[in-house]
């Protein structure tokens, strides 16, 4: 699984077995055609998230270049109406090769946008789009704070060794956001110091296992916070919709 920046924040992450490939969120075809052709790889399938332009705006483009599939919510939106779909919803299991050697899982994750899919790789990799972040969530352009706490709380029962593969870096500022909702979570503190060395060297946050998320992201610790004295006689909810302003302005 690499990371491919682009754009200011972005990854498109591409999956590679031997000398085969998939993207997942292909948003500038410029930047996938060169990894591919620096590693020698074949694309034989892109797979999309959601409809914003960052996502998407590559797919077209290398669809018709490698005349391969490209996997996206069941949605008529217009972005998806530049290539040739295959819907999927929630529950879908595709198989990207033979003998269930390389499969996902597609989860239903509105919020974000109402069309929001995750794939769920090999029971062990989580391609969550703009959903989940390293230690935050995705703004909600469409959906309600209820649909994205329901998503978010889907992701937080998978098991916890999962890898979180989101389509940002944005984890060092949503850190700092957590740190001023739990300023004495330890788990936080180590957070913000390794995630500091991995940028001042360059590197990605990313991936980041679910149970880091479970101990250090404050959308997914809303049960624990209740505990707290300004959320207490609160529901879960009320806690999320909270936090989710409260980063809005942060």
């Amino acid at each position: 699984m690499t990371p491919l920046p682009a754009f200011s924040d972005n990854y498109l992450w591409l999956i590679q077995f031997g000398a085969l490939a998939w993207v997942v969120d292909p948003g500038d075809a410029n930047v996938v055609e060169q990894a591919l052709s620096l590693s020698h790889l074949t694309l034989k399938g892109i797979l999309l998230t959601h409809h914003h332009a960052d996502h998407v705006g590559g797919a077209a483009s290398l669809q018709q270049h490698w005349r391969c599939p490209v996997y996206a919510p069941d949605s008529s939106h217009p972005s998806y109406q530049t290539m040739q779909t295959i819907p999927v919803h929630a529950g879908d299991s595709i198989s990207l090769l033979p003998d269930g050697i390389l499969s996902c899982e597609v989860l239903a994750l509105p919020g974000h946008t109402l069309d929001h899919v995750a794939y769920y790789v090999n029971q062990q990799h989580l391609f969550s789009g703009d959903v989940l972040f390293g230690a935050g969530c995705g703004r909600l352009f469409e959906g309600s704070p209820a649909q994205m706490y329901a998503s978010l709380q889907l992701i937080a029962a998978l098991p916890v060794e999962t890898l979180i593969y989101p389509a940002h870096e944005y984890t060092a500022r949503n850190l700092a956001f957590a740190q001023t909702i739990e300023p004495d979570n330890r788990a936080l503190h180590q957070r913000i110091e390794k995630t500091q060395w991995l940028r001042n060297q360059q590197h990605p946050s990313l991936p980041t296992p679910l149970s880091q998320e479970l101990a250090t992201n404050p959308f997914l610790r809303c049960e624990q916070l209740r505990q707290r004295p300004e959320f207490q006689s609160r529901s879960a909810l009320d806690v999320f919709t909270e936090l989710r302003t409260r980063r809005n302005d942060f």
